[in-house]
């Protein structure tokens, strides 16, 4: 995975609001749009997984100036289902090989 020039990868943390079940969960989704506005149109997903006992985690590809669409969209639509958490992400596997490679060692 790499990016363009002026291009981020930013992680997502989507915990689910622990006072709430999945279908309360879901119903807050879908009263949002939730589905229909994250992530926003022109961001990349990269992964989507699911974090047992956590909630989910979504791995964004994004130009840097859409970062604040994706913080509104958040705001607007997750709150109430989720807590945010954001991190910015970068691919680590290139590095990986190479360090790997040096020693003769597989990835």
């Amino acid at each position: 995975m790499t990016t363009e020039d002026g291009e981020m990868l930013l992680t997502v943390f989507l915990k689910h609001q622990q006072d709430k079940n999945l279908g309360e969960i879901n119903a807050k989704l879908d009263d949002t749009g939730f589905w229909n506005e994250f992530p926003p149109k022109g961001v990349e997903v990269v992964g989507w997984y699911v974090m047992m006992g956590i909630g989910q985690v979504a791995i964004l590809k994004l130009p840097g100036h859409r970062l604040r669409d994706v913080n509104l969209a958040l705001e607007r639509c997750a709150w109430g289902a989720f807590e945010t958490e954001f991190h910015p992400t970068y691919d680590f596997m290139p590095v990986l090989r190479g360090i790997k490679e040096k020693h003769g060692l597989e990835v």
